[in-house]
């Protein structure tokens, strides 16, 4: 099988949303605000034209192909984000102890997981995440993919229990646990 010489991808850009290209820095503007990243030291070639941004690589390696990938997916993403949003739901499981979550400006804490007494803490990525108790239900939004999946799984993790406190997550299902993920704020 011979070897690709010159392989581009290209990604368009809907209606009402604008990219800015300052080397190697991508910004991208839309409705619901603007994003930006830097993919500076990425072996890629980005050209703007118009409302298209053009990816390429010459003489590609596996990582290059790889990165070529990444970065287009990662600037869909954020043009889906700018444009529609992404929602976390995450549902409050508990058997014997009821837990209390608060909301405060750059952290969620966690009250009374398995009656104990001190609270758990989990910090919320970015300004643009916002996060909202709803009963059993907590709801995280945001333009920013990864900073809505790291706030949710922020709020997994510091409900495990480790060490000599650990227990079986087949038995003991008490926590926060994610059960919808989908594109769109409510």
């Amino acid at each position: 099988m011979p070897k690709a010489v010159y392989v581009e991808k290209t990604v368009e850009t809907p209606e009402g949303v604008t990219i800015a290209l300052n080397g190697m820095k991508v910004t991208v503007t839309g409705p619901k605000g603007s994003l930006e990243r830097d993919f500076i030291g990425e072996p890629v070639k980005l050209d703007l034209s118009k409302n298209t941004l053009k990816l390429s690589v010459a003489f590609p390696r596996k990582r290059e192909l790889a990165m070529l990938g990444t970065i287009a997916a990662h600037v869909k993403n954020m043009i889906t984000g700018i444009t529609q949003g992404y929602t976390y739901k995450l549902t409050i499981v508990y058997s014997h102890f009821p837990i209390t979550v608060d909301v405060k400006p750059n952290e969620i804490i966690i009250k009374n997981l398995y009656g104990q007494r001190n609270p758990r803490k989990a910090k919320i990525f970015g300004d643009d995440v916002k996060v909202k108790v709803d009963g059993d239900e907590i709801i995280i939004t945001g333009i920013d993919k990864e900073h809505v999946g790291q706030t949710s799984a922020n709020l997994q993790e510091i409900c495990k229990l480790r060490g000599k406190f650990h227990k079986d997550p087949r038995r003991f299902m008490d926590g926060i646990w994610l059960s919808a993920q989908y594109v769109g704020i409510d």
